[in-house]
């Protein structure tokens, strides 16, 4: 059996330093993530035996140090200002593509554009983004625009780790139903994110079964899970090595390995060292490699 790493798998940048930023306080002294920095749970259990407590972002002012820390997926202006304005001193570790995000949808609605976002609702990332806009829609499918105002100007942005092609899908979808209204598009899908989707396409090209490494409740994870399913392939998502399952490669001869942006180098190399066990054969990886 054959095994192939993607072109473009785990941790991006944006998350290797909240990360970095996040130990480095911990190091210092006590402090606060508002939330999972990062929704994968090797993580959260490395910096859980670091010392690192959990608050809630949207509970201001319970958290038990006095140091909190905003996570990657980003906050409105309005919670981080409620969390200083209640005494706590803030470090933001935004992803430098979540903030992007945040000024693309600022600049549509000051030219009087009615904000509509694409994601899930109940993410964090997308609680952020509609924080400081009472007025903002959130669409996840085609149903959701049912829920969409008449308005003369339209102004889309998406959740930075929504597919590209359903983000595209779905601004069609405005357009057609509001054909009479203008409706401004800004791409705010992070590049991470569209690197390693298309990588997946590749990878799912030559390969009978996908596995994906990273959290249960990984958007883009997820994402790459039905990404690998759209196009045909058997697709097993794991957090870890332990959850691997030998029968899944019965039979098999080729096998694809990818992971999430919030994925540890390490766990993807876990999970490597484990397929190698059970299988004949070793790792072949492309020439290039992306973070």
């Amino acid at each position: 059996m054959k095994i192939t790493l993607a072109a473009h798998y785990g941790m991006c940048f944006g998350v290797k330093d909240a990360l970095r930023k996040t130990q480095e306080m911990a190091a210092a002294g006590p402090v606060t993530v508002l939330g999972q920095l990062v929704h994968n749970p090797v993580v959260r259990e490395d910096l859980q035996q670091r010392g690192v407590q959990e608050g809630d972002l949207f509970r201001v002012g319970q958290a038990p140090t006095r140091e909190v820390i905003i996570t990657a997926h980003g906050a409105s202006d309005k919670d981080r200002g409620s969390w200083r304005e209640a005494g706590f001193r803030l470090t933001d570790t935004t992803c430098p593509l979540v903030r992007k995000a945040h000024t693309a949808l600022a600049q549509l609605v000051a030219t009087g554009c009615q904000p509509v976002i694409i994601g899930q609702r109940n993410h964090v990332e997308v609680r952020g983004l509609a924080g400081d806009f009472p007025t903002a829609c959130i669409v996840e499918e085609v149903k959701d625009l049912e829920a969409l105002p008449e308005a003369g100007k339209f102004g889309i942005v998406s959740q930075t780790t929504q597919p590209l092609e359903k983000v595209h899908a779905l601004v069609r979808a405005v357009r057609q139903r509001f054909p009479n209204s203008e409706v401004v598009f800004r791409d705010t899908v992070c590049q991470p994110t569209k690197d390693r989707q298309s990588a997946m396409e590749a990878l799912c090209r030559e390969n009978e079964v996908i596995v994906i490494v990273g959290g249960a409740n990984s958007n883009n994870t997820r994402q790459l899970v039905l990404t690998a399913r759209s196009f045909g392939a058997t697709a097993f998502q794991v957090e870890r090595a332990a959850d691997l399952d030998p029968a899944w490669f019965h039979g098999v001869e080729r096998v694809g390995l990818t992971a999430g942006t919030s994925t540890l180098e390490s766990t993807v190399e876990e999970v490597a060292s484990v397929l190698r066990q059970e299988i004949s054969g070793g790792i072949s990886a492309p020439d290039r490699r992306a973070s």
